[in-house]
């Protein structure tokens, strides 16, 4: 396995203004906590802060990588019914979010539909986290990202649809399951650059969604978060097929995980049995006691996604890449190891501290730039001369 980490400083990739969960973003968020419980949030905590978990009748729990810390309140109806009152209505699937941020807000009923929980998720834009795939994203591969809960796919995920809509100009839509790509709210977060979007009232028709965005909206690049379905699997294999680039997250923490899962190992091309004739085994090599078998899985077609990333959940988020998904599928299924590279994702909680400073520090040059007064135009007489114009030319030409 190769290394090809990255420890460059966290930036934006196309020069653009940064923007990401700003404290006005966490402040949208905290907003819809209690006054009673705000003032118990360490504020020099926040940059790292991952859920706020709010459960009837036990400490509210405030959540970072690898640790929960647990806050001298038990969260009672009156909290709860303090965050309804902002959130509004929650979807059939339990999640609403708030508008112009990418937060997120997920909620617990009982037996008999009464709230008796809260998670409320912090999203965040990291701009360049995605950076170190975009070889394979300009390439015009078709990215599937893995990995376990918590572990910053859908943060890859979005940072790879601006570099892929913004930085290289394809012609990106988004099929937001959720609206944690591109928030909440009509108006897309500014995290997915000029990628459109479409918004999926109900998660059962997500497959139909797939098919009208390709079939109306001539993209060149499709962005899905959560594939989870055997019908879903179906409609990205189908847009394969039609030569659109495809982006995506699925269920599974690893490779090996999708290779055995029945319902989505087709974003791998599929896995078979088929019978193991003796001129098939001599054929594959197969010698010793595994020549003895009747039936040997493989892989059945192409698959549609040509690259595959785990996302380990380590201090440093690897990224553990397959550049190509066929020849690794055909590794694991023959036993032996399938051949990677390591990037990493740096979504830990000192990167997020330098993005976010970066962010503020150019929310800072804006807000200079836009007080400044104009110039006093230069009313000395000159004379036209073409004096350092070559210098110019040049400098203008730099990239």
């Amino acid at each position: 396995m190769q290394d090809r980490s990255t420890a460059s400083t966290p930036h934006s990739a196309d020069g653009t203004a940064l923007t990401g969960a700003s404290a006005d973003e966490l402040g949208a968020l905290l907003a819809y906590v209690p006054d009673r419980l705000r003032r118990l949030i360490d504020a020099n905590r926040l940059d790292a802060l991952v859920e706020i978990v709010v459960d009837l009748g036990r400490p509210v729990q405030l959540r970072f990588p690898g640790d929960y810390v647990l806050l001298p309140h038990v969260a009672t109806v009156e909290d709860l019914e303090y965050v309804v009152q902002r959130a509004g209505a929650f979807r059939a699937d339990s999640r609403t979010g708030i508008d112009g941020t990418l937060h997120r807000l997920s909620a617990i009923r009982n037996r008999y539909r009464d709230l008796v929980g809260v998670t409320m998720r912090v999203g965040r834009h990291l701009p360049g986290a995605a950076w170190p795939l975009r070889p394979w994203l300009e390439r015009g591969d078709s990215l599937l990202i893995l990995g376990a809960p918590g572990t910053g796919k859908t943060t890859l995920l979005r940072d790879a649809t601006h570099i892929l809509a913004t930085v290289l100009r394809r012609r990106v839509v988004v099929v937001d399951t959720s609206n944690e790509i591109g928030g909440g709210g009509n108006v897309p977060h500014p995290a997915i650059g000029t990628a459109r979007r479409l918004q999926v009232p109900d998660r059962a028709e997500q497959y139909r969604l797939l098919l009208e965005a390709v079939q109306n909206h001539t993209p060149e690049v499709i962005v899905i978060d959560e594939i989870g379905t055997r019908q879903e699997a179906e409609a990205a294999a189908t847009i394969a097929e039609r030569g659109v680039q495809l982006l995506a997250t699925a269920d599974g923490r690893t490779l090996a995980n999708l290779v055995r899962n029945a319902a989505l190992n087709l974003l791998l091309g599929g896995i078979g049995t088929v019978p193991l004739t003796e001129s098939m085994a001599l054929l594959r090599g197969v010698v010793g006691a595994a020549a003895g078998r009747h039936t040997v899985r493989e892989r059945l077609q192409p698959p549609p996604f040509t690259v595959v990333a785990e996302l380990l959940n380590d201090d440093l988020r690897t990224i553990v890449l397959y550049p190509d998904a066929a020849l690794a599928v055909d590794a694991l299924l023959d036993g032996e190891r399938a051949e990677a590279v390591c990037l990493s994702a740096r979504l830990t909680p000192e990167f997020i501290r330098q993005s976010l400073a970066a962010q503020q520090a150019e929310a800072d040059r804006a807000v200079l730039a836009d007080a400044s007064p104009a110039p006093a135009p230069d009313s000395s007489p000159h004379t036209d001369s073409n004096t350092g114009g070559g210098d110019a030319d040049a400098a203008t030409a730099q990239d």
